[in-house]
């Protein structure tokens, strides 16, 4: 008897399967119009609803186009547009879904004040969110489903729909910040603990939510006591965070053991972070069985220990700077201010006026053997500045190319030639120096020699000494 019922029941399944498959099925639309009548446009969008409730999505956007198309005064506008977004939604598929969410940004921008707007940007967050994967893999969808979200809270804090975003945002902020744990880890297994460190530090500050920020703080902690006694400061606040922030936390008596050994204050704990894990740890979802021995093999991330309550941070995860890198210092004196004037005789003198030669006399005699009056090189080119037209770049503006062209030459022209001068007016010069050396040395050379021979006529004597002469009856003296 029994064998009998399931050799008709079996036939009976596949059949339902196969009719369900068909789209013979009805899913009940959410957002359907109840309005009685028989307008043309109310005929094409019931029909249009009931292909969607039956998994005929493309004559169902047809029926809408068309009445998008044919009636451009009719009251139903709006829905049709929003139902094509479902259509696209329901279909599913990376393609159905990238059509759905490009459809729903469309009927926000057009229609922001509607109360389906929220609804809207509820299922963009949900494509994404169903899109996830698991926390040690790609998080291109996570990081747009945590944009969206926020969008969904900012843009309509007051629906019906933003509890449910916030709690799917801590959810995706646990699968985002688990990602970031799990490379924590590695470089923590590799011996990188400065990486590490860097990698915790953003983690405990822009996850404070995370279900595991207290272990994250601890091998923050860790990374530090192993960088050695430079970074005892850190390892400090670490471990005060953990008796402070998670004051229930399997590692808050070992901080505060760390701080007494320390000799470090131990800080009290926050009666709201308190409460806060009390109340995650009563609420906490326990995964199921299954769910775990299924886990391995499913491609969405397990969100079961996501905290249920409390603000998550709406700023995006920002990687620190370690805190190996030495501050720069900040200089006070910079200025972001900008000033734009236009071109004119005015200043084009007051920069002439600024850039004046600050040298004495003005820059003459600064050359050792440069003659009063004599010009330099600078005098020559501010002469030369001086020489051109102030209202030059202003008439630039209004040239022709073929004018340009000849006021360019022109001013090459007259830039070699002053040029030229300034090489002659240099070469004259060193002749002028060179001679006026060269007349130094001779005069030089004429006072050593008069002074030698008036040091030779100051040493000769002027009365010689007299001489002696021998003869037989004795010596006298005599004066030659």
């Amino acid at each position: 008897m029994l064998r009998n019922q399931i050799r008709f029941a079996a036939p009976l399944a596949a059949a339902a399967v196969l009719i369900s498959a068909c789209g013979l099925k009805r899913h009940k639309y959410d957002n359907p119009i109840t309005k009685d009548t028989q307008q043309p446009d109310k005929v094409l969008f019931d029909k249009a609803i009931n292909d969607i409730e039956h998994s005929r999505f493309e004559i169902a956007r047809l029926l809408l186009q068309n009445l998008i198309n044919t009636y451009d005064t009719s009251e139903y506008l709006a829905k049709a547009k929003l139902a094509i977004a479902d259509a696209w939604f329901r279909e599913g598929g990376a393609h159905g879904l990238a059509n759905a969410e490009a459809e729903y940004k469309d009927f926000i921008l057009f229609y922001p004040a509607m109360e389906e707007a929220a609804e809207a940007q509820e299922k963009v967050c949900d494509i994404h969110y169903k899109q996830m994967d698991k926390a040690d893999r790609d998080p291109k969808h996570a990081l747009m489903a945590e944009a969206e979200c926020k969008q969904l809270i900012v843009q309509f804090p007051n629906s019906k729909f933003a509890p449910e975003a916030q709690q799917k945002l801590r959810n995706i902020q646990e699968v985002l910040a688990d990602g970031e744990f799990r490379v924590g880890m590695l470089y923590q297994k590799k011996g990188s603990v400065l990486a590490a460190a860097n990698r915790f530090s953003g983690l405990t500050n822009q996850y404070p939510l995370y279900s595991k920020a207290d272990e994250g703080l601890w091998q923050l902690a860790e990374a530090y006591h192993k960088a050695g006694d430079k970074f005892e400061e850190q390892q400090v606040q670490a471990y005060q965070r953990i008796v402070k922030d998670y004051p229930l936390s399997i590692h808050a008596e070992d901080a505060k053991a760390q701080l007494m050994v320390m000799k470090r204050p131990v800080p009290e704990a926050d009666p709201v972070a308190l409460a806060r894990m009390k109340f995650e740890i009563e609420n906490r979802t326990k995964q199921g069985m299954m769910s775990k021995v299924l886990g391995p093999f499913k491609g969405s991330p397990d969100m079961t220990q996501a905290a249920k309550s409390g603000t998550s941070p709406m700023d995006g995860f920002r990687p620190t700077i370690p805190a190996s890198v030495p501050a720069q210092p900040v200089a006070s004196n910079l200025s972001n201010d900008v000033t734009i004037s236009a071109p004119g005789t005015d200043n084009i003198k007051n920069v002439e006026d600024n850039t004046k030669d600050v040298r004495p006399n003005g820059g003459a005699g600064t050359a050792p053997g440069t003659p009063a009056g004599a010009t330099t090189p600078a005098d020559t080119t501010t002469a030369a500045s001086k020489a051109a037209d102030p209202n030059q770049v202003v008439q630039q503006a209004t040239m022709t190319p073929a004018q340009q062209k000849k006021a360019f030459a022109a001013a090459v022209k007259q830039q070699q030639e002053a040029a030229r001068k300034a090489s002659a007016e240099r070469k004259k010069r060193e002749a002028q120096q060179a001679q006026l050396v060269k007349e130094q040395k001779k005069k030089s050379r004429q006072e050593q020699l008069d002074q030698q021979k008036s040091d030779q006529k100051q040493d000769k004597p002027q009365n010689p000494p007299p001489t002696t002469t021998t003869g037989q009856g004795g010596a006298a003296p005599t004066n030659k």
